[in-house]
């Protein structure tokens, strides 16, 4: 009997639902040849929504979050609908602080035949993960902050109890990657430590989970070092971990070295949930002209049957994430069916069509 899955689907606002549906069918399609089953249930959120109706997120949407076995999100927001306070709307945001969803998992991946800015020297593959704590830090007064006439406080916030939660979570990821072969089982601590006593108290943290895993390597570094490095020498990263906001800046650069954001998946997981969607956002300048990339979106739900077949020890579901996710590789890799954004002329479609032909090779 095949193990049915329910997926919570939020198709997005501008190019949203454009990149949402062919990753749908591509997911469906390998599910009806696997041993298990994907239930799609469309719900609404995001930007036009609230324009429409005055909500963001309805109730009846998180209670199908919250009930579903993962979660697919495609971009959302629309720099033109705004709370009345200024700030866009941000029902991906939401989601991973009524989620716990804690570990914003951002791969970066540079292999042969992708295009990059930067100078890779010969025989040099980028392959690391950054790990950005998703539900606190500097996003804590998201909404909430206190603004006067003379002056703005937003206030950044790190717990213990988050903390080790995210960090137990780095470790067990870096330790699956040496296992794969895929790292040499080293994890980073990105902060500022030597500035705030916030970031001084989160490597504390960090370094007591380092104790607790001896057979790994870890160190750590300041966000603006990291950042430079980003651009040096990448290949020399396995995980990194970091807090909510120097995550978020890094992750665009990681995106950036591979080539532009139409490439970035990510996952936002919690210790019971978690979210699959791309980095990008919702493009509306080009929505509905059928040209958005869709490969970053089709990239996260390979992330999301990988963390399914983990979860649920299905080995089937692993092995099409890595399936789906080498396919949309090769595509990138040949070159000759690229959106605009990666130098090509394809269109959305062509571009999905390239995947599932790629999987028919596999």
């Amino acid at each position: 009997m095949k193990h049915q899955f329910d997926i919570a689907v939020f198709e997005g606002d501008g190019i949203g639902p454009e990149i949402m549906e062919p990753t749908v069918k591509i997911l469906a399609e390998m599910a009806t040849a696997g041993e298990y089953a994907l239930n799609f249930n469309v719900v609404p959120a995001g930007a036009a929504h609230y324009a429409a109706t005055g909500e963001s997120l309805p109730e009846a949407s998180m209670d199908a979050a919250r009930n579903s076995d993962a979660i697919l999100l495609s971009a959302m927001g629309l720099p033109s609908v705004r709370y009345e306070d200024g700030t866009e709307i941000s029902p991906q945001i939401d989601l991973r602080k009524a989620l716990t969803l804690f570990a914003g998992v951002r791969p970066v991946r540079i292999f042969p035949g992708q295009k990059t800015p930067l100078n890779m020297p010969e025989g040099k593959e980028v392959d690391f993960v950054l790990i950005r704590e998703s539900t606190e830090g500097l996003f804590h007064t998201q909404g909430k902050g206190e603004v006067t006439q003379d002056e703005a406080r937003e206030t950044l916030l790190i717990t213990r109890d988050i903390s080790e939660k995210l960090f137990r979570f780095t470790f067990g990821l870096a330790k699956e990657r040496k296992q794969q072969g895929r790292g040499p089982g080293r994890v980073t601590c990105v902060d500022k430590a030597n500035v705030f006593r916030s970031f001084a108290f989160f490597r504390e943290i960090f370094d007591a989970e380092a104790k607790k895993h001896p057979d790994l390597t870890a160190d750590h570094a300041y966000v603006d070092a990291t950042a430079l490095w980003f651009v040096l020498k990448p290949w020399d990263f396995d995980v990194l971990v970091t807090e909510n906001m120097f995550g978020d800046i890094l992750s665009d650069l990681g995106a950036g070295l591979m080539g532009g954001l139409g490439v970035a998946p990510s996952a936002d997981i919690g210790l019971e949930h978690a979210v699959f969607q791309p980095c990008h956002g919702s493009a509306p300048d080009i929505a509905g002209q059928g040209i958005a990339n869709p490969l970053a979106m089709i990239l996260s739900g390979a992330m999301m049957l990988d963390w399914l077949g983990v979860r649920h020890d299905n080995p089937k579901l692993v092995k099409d994430g890595t399936r789906l996710r080498e396919a949309v590789e090769a595509v990138i890799g040949k070159g000759k069916v690229l959106t605009g954004d990666l130098g090509g002329t394809a269109g959305t479609q062509d571009a999905a069509n390239a995947v599932v032909d790629m999987l028919g090779q596999s």
